[in-house]
This record gives C-alpha cells, structure tokens and sequence, in this order.
C-alpha cells in the first residue's frame, strides 16, 4: 500500500517543477513512509510521483516507483495489493518475461505488455488504485478497484491532468483550485454523496470498477470514463437455484482462498477482531491457516450498549488468539475530531471512526502494517438491518402479512439504538430514486431525511445557488440502472447501497482513510472479486432467513464459531453517541465553541450561524426525544466537519505544506533516491 499522484499537461512542451511531484509524495507520505520516488518522460508533458509503504519486496532501491518500461514507453504508479502474484509471475516468466524486483506491481507492466491494459485488467486480484501512461498512444489511464477499496481522484486544471491517491494530494499543486462547492457542503451535511463526487469544486473521485482515460490532441486533453467491471447481479428471469449445500460448500471454498491469498506479506500480519461474524470467521480461518496464534487487535467502548469486547473475547480464546484491546473513553475521541477530518477529507457522522484511527494507531505501534479486516461481509449477506427491512417489505412475496409484521417488529426493537440513523424514524419517499428501483431504498431513507434539514443550516448564498436541488434525483441519475432493472428487491438495494454509502463511508473514512493515517494497510477478505462474483448469486433466502442475517455465512463457519456467535444478530459498529455521556458532551461543546463560533461561521461563509445554534441549543435539551438527539448528533459531527474542510484544505496553504514536509522529510532533489526509476 502506498500512496501515488501525478499530472499530465496539456502541452507536452511545457516543464513539470520536479518540486510539486515531491511535494505530493510528501502531502500523503502517512501512506508511503518507507520512501519517495518519481519519474517524467521528456517531451510528454507527463509525470508521476509515488510514497512508498513496504509491504511486497522490502529492498528500497529494486521496489521503487514509479515503474518505468525499459524502452521509456510505459511508466506506473501503483497503490494496493494483486494477489495471486506469484502464480502469475510464474506463468510470465515461463513467457520469456524478466521481473526486476519481487514486487506485485510489476505484474502490471508484463501484463500490459501481454494482453493490453484492458486485457491484463480481469488477471488483477486485489484492492489498488494505480496509473498507466503509454507514450505510443499519448494516453494516461487511472484504474481503481471493483470495489473502491483504494481511493483515486482527479481533477482538471488550465495547466493539465493532476490526479492522487488523496484531495490533498492534487491540493499540493499550485495550479489546482481549492474550493468546497455548494452542492459538496449539501452532501458533506446529509452524509450521503453522489456517486463520484466530493466536497470540493472540480475535484472527482475515480468510482470503483472504472478506468478514466484522458488523451491528449492537439494540446488540449479529453477526458472519457469507462466501466471494466461491475457486480452483474443475475436477472430475476435468469436466477437458478442449487441446493443449500452447493452454496454453502462453495461459498467456504471460496472464502477460505481468499484469506489464504490475503495473508501472503513480507511483514507480519494481523487481524482486526469486532463482535460480529465477519472478523471472527476470518480470525479462524487465518489462525487454521496459518497454523498458529494470531495476533488480534479489538476496539473497545466505555458503554455497554456499544461495546463489543466481551464477545470478541470469546472468540478470541476459541481459536487462540493473541487479543490486544484498545479501550477509548470518555471525551476522549473528540480530542482526534481535527485530525481525522485531515485523513477523511469528507464529513463523519459518527466517532467510530475516530476510533478506527486511534486503533489503527495502536496497531502500528505494536510493529504491525498489515491486517485482515471484515468488510463487505454486511453488504454481500444483507447484515445491515436496513437491508433487511427491504427484503421483509418488498422481497418476501410467499410470507403472509403477519409474518411481515413480525419480523419487522423484531428488527426495528432489535435495532432501536440505530433509529433516527441506520433506521429511518419515518418512512420517505423520493420520486426518482422510487422510479428507478420500484421504491426508495431503506439504506437511503435517513440520510436523504437528514437531507430535509440541510438547506436551512445553509449559508443564504449556498441555499439560493441550491434552490430545488433534489439530491434523490442526483444519486438516482449517477447509478447504472441497467445493473438495478429486472433484479430482485434486495439484489437492487446491495447494489445501491455498495455504489453509494459503501464506499465513500464504509470503506473511506471508516477503512482506508482512516487505516493508512497510521500507514496501515487493510485487506478485506470478503472483497475478494471471485467469492463475491459468487455471492451476487445467492438466492436472497441464503442471505436472510427467518430470524438470521448473514444466513450461508453463519452455516459455512458453524464449525468454528463459538455458539453465542454464530446466534448473535447482526449490529452495527458505532461508537456511543455525545449525550450518552457527560464527559463527551463537555468535548463536543469545547469543539463546537472552536469551530461553530459565530465568527468562525462568518469566515468560512458555508453555513447559517442562527440555525447551527438552534440545532446546538435542541441537542443539549434533555427532552429532545433520544432518537432525534441521535440524529442531531450526527448533524453537529457534520457541521464541524464542514468547518474543517474549510480550515484545513482551503484556508490552509497546502502547496507550501506540502514543500515543508518534503524538507522535514529530506525528500530532496539531490538524494539518489530521487533520481528515477529503471
């Protein structure tokens, strides 16, 4: 795992500062501190610039990107993990090809070489993000993964391409504008985003499974986006169905390979360890596989309610681990809110994912960089409770309308913590989001509820310029609606729910972001692109039956899992919201008096300094109802969001810090290390 960044001019002719492509490595070098690489292509109009973490071939100077081919023809730069690498590298170089370095990423060059940069993309296996220039075609292409385990943006400048692993990377470039557009501060505030899109004006995230390409005519570069790959749920009239054994064999199979593959490291590897099935099952099959003790790593809370260390212990002597638990308490998440935002780059609703970074943290320090992580498991088996409600409202055509009633019953007193969040109070409505799916969508309904308020916490002159805005339809009309037509109910809702709230929150700011602030590479096993072309074929009763999420999951990992486990419902990782505890509503105020003060308000010209006091003033009511306080919770965690991505990336200077970290690092021009790549 690293972090990449690079620009390509629209003239050819016109000189890249070797300063700048430095200064991005060193913006990210959280990413990649092992190193600094970069390259250009005289007479291209192309560079690349590349921090490297050492995870695959620890030699500094043989492992260095950017990749360049040895006729000047091909240069890559590459963030993430191909696995399977080895039994590729074999069959190359039985070929004739000639590997240099023992690194992944050089697959991708002979590949390329082979099969073209569109044939070698079905023979990746893994979570990456990474760009291709080819000279003969004057072209540079960006790929990032299915599934958007690896964040890659772009933007366009008067001067050219700038693109990186992080926003911040394309801010380090003098030329790019740095500007939160009025509907990226909407979005930040209802936490739910557009497909492809971010805070900040002109500035575009690579969406999972699909290939920018910009070519260059007549100085002037074009940009298209094309899809490589996408999950193709079958069609309801194209469904077969196989015996529960067929699906719970493959599904272990296929699982069991996939941690097997995500284990191969040249540094230790651990896991992370939650109370839920998705860690717990992977902490055993790692421990199998690896025939001994495995170190596992656990965050804990100071509330009952949400914590999940007592079952996780469970686990943990079943298969015996190495449990290390990380216990937050208190204000004390509150205290990391700044630099989170920093590492985000977007909005949180929740502390969780404070928690995340101080725990990746923790891992770091005990001397690890790599762990197994269970995401995707929820959105692949229906674990999450709005999931769930569609497939008991829209997608249980044989049950009778007391059987409906029942389960909706137990699921919403089973998740009554989460209404008001996860769980919509009221249900909504939204017109275009209805006619594409058939209706909207409960993994939607109370992030597009929040979205009611939004306009009112606005700035005058953002609500004017957002007059009518209908955010429903701006999702609606970013999703493919040939992967949602003719599919059953809870086929369309994962797909929605992955395209949109999966990645840019589950996987961003409570994944990679969040991990690779303490340079700590994640690699989720259940994301495994072949067990999940398998699992888009489950029937929905193998996802959901009776009273059992996760329903083939739970019965393929029986065998390893204690009983109380493998009977537990599914809950969501949340950390205790702010009025749970004394302690952190004193926190949150101190925040709020920091960055929602009137005259910080006034200075950042986002938000409506009367209304973000009004919504202040109601959460710290006691007889605000407990859900809405919930949910106001999340609307104060946005709001000082916003103010933070106005502090740290647009008030801030970040060419200059860029060039001061660069210093402070010594990732200078004169090192050798800097002087390419072979």
């Amino acid at each position: 795992m690293c972090g990449i960044g690079g620009i390509f001019q629209h003239d050819r002719q016109r000189p890249i500062d070797p300063t700048v492509l430095i200064g991005m490595a060193a913006i990210q070098s959280h990413r990649g501190p092992d190193g600094c690489g970069w390259k250009m292509i005289e007479g291209s109009g192309v560079g690349f610039t590349h921090a490297r973490l050492a995870i695959i071939d620890l030699n500094a100077d043989r492992a260095r990107q950017p990749f360049v081919s040895p006729n000047q023809e091909v240069m890559i730069a590459h963030n993430g993990e191909f696995y399977d690498y080895k039994r590729i590298r074999a069959d190359l170089t039985s070929r004739g090809y000639k590997f240099r370095s023992k690194t992944d990423t050089e697959l991708l060059m002979h590949l390329t070489e082979r099969f073209g940069l569109e044939g070698a993309l079905p023979h990746l296996r893994g979570e990456f993000g990474f760009a291709v220039y080819e000279k003969e075609y004057d072209r540079l292409t960006l790929v990032r993964d299915r599934f958007g385990i690896k964040p890659l943006f772009w933007t366009m400048t008067p001067e050219g391409f700038v693109f990186g692993s992080e926003i911040k990377v394309l801010f380090a470039h003098p030329a790019v504008e740095r500007k939160i557009s009025p509907h990226g501060v909407y979005h930040q505030l209802m936490q739910l985003m557009v497909p492809g899109t971010t805070a900040f004006e002109g500035v575009h995230a690579v969406q999972p499974g699909q290939m920018v390409i910009v070519e260059r005519e007549d100085n002037q570069l074009r940009v298209r986006i094309k899809t490589y790959w996408d999950l193709n749920f079958p069609l309801l009239n194209e469904r077969t169905e196989q015996s529960d054994e067929y699906y719970i064999e493959t599904l272990r199979e296929r699982f069991i390979e996939a941690i097997q593959l995500k284990l191969e490291a040249d540094v230790p590897v651990a896991c992370y360890l939650s109370g839920g099935i998705d860690s717990c099952t992977i902490l055993g099959v790692a421990a199998a596989c690896q025939q001994s003790p495995v170190k596992a790593f656990t965050v804990g809370f100071d509330n009952q309610d949400y914590d999940e260390t007592e079952i996780s212990k469970e686990m943990s002597r079943a298969v015996g681990a190495d449990q290390d638990i990380v216990m937050t308490r208190g204000g004390e998440l509150y205290d990391h809110f700044a630099r989170t935002i920093w590492h985000t780059e977007r909005s949180i609703y929740n502390t969780f994912t404070i928690a995340k970074m101080l725990l990746s943290d923790h891992v770091h320090r005990a001397g690890y960089r790599v762990v197994l992580t269970g995401e995707g498991s929820d959105e692949l088996f229906a674990g999450y409770p709005q999931l769930r409600l569609d497939m008991i409202r829209h997608g249980m055509n044989d049950a009778t309308p007391e059987e409906r009633a029942d389960l909706e019953a137990w699921l919403q007193e089973s998740n009554r913590l989460f209404q008001g969040n996860l769980l919509a109070q009221n249900a909504l409505d939204d017109p275009a989001l209805t006619q594409l799916v058939g209706f909207t969508p409960s993994c939607l309904q109370s992030w597009l509820s929040m979205g009611s308020q939004v306009p009112g916490l606005l700035h005058p002159d953002l609500r004017a310029a957002l007059l009518n805005y209908s955010p429903g339809e701006a999702i609606a009309s970013a999703l493919d609606p040939a992967q949602i037509s003719g599919r059953h109910p809870l086929d369309k809702v994962q797909y929605i729910w992955i395209k949109t709230q999966f990645e840019s929150q589950v996987l961003g700011w409570a994944g990679d972001r969040v991990d690779m602030a303490n340079s700590m590479e994640a690699r989720p096993p259940f994301l495994d692109h072949h067990l999940v072309e398998f699992a888009v074929t489950l029937p929905p009763l193998m996802r959901f039956r009776g009273k059992r999420d996760k329903y083939v999951l739970r019965e393929a990992m029986k065998g390893l899992l204690p009983k109380a486990l493998y009977d537990r419902q599914k809950f969501a990782f949340m950390a205790p919201p702010s009025h749970t505890d004394v302690e952190k509503q004193r926190a949150l105020r101190s925040l709020c008096d920091l960055y929602l003060s009137k005259r910080a308000i006034a200075e950042a010209g986002l938000l409506d300094a009367d209304a973000v006091d009004q919504v202040l003033q109601r959460h710290a009511d006691p007889n605000t109802p407990l859900s809405t306080r919930t949910q106001l919770d999340g609307i104060i965690n946005h709001l000082l969001s916003v103010q933070l991505l106005h502090q740290q990336f647009v008030a801030a200077d970040l060419p200059n810090l860029a060039r001061e970290r660069a210093q402070s690092l010594n990732w200078q021009l004169q090192q050798p290390v800097l002087s390419g790549v072979r």
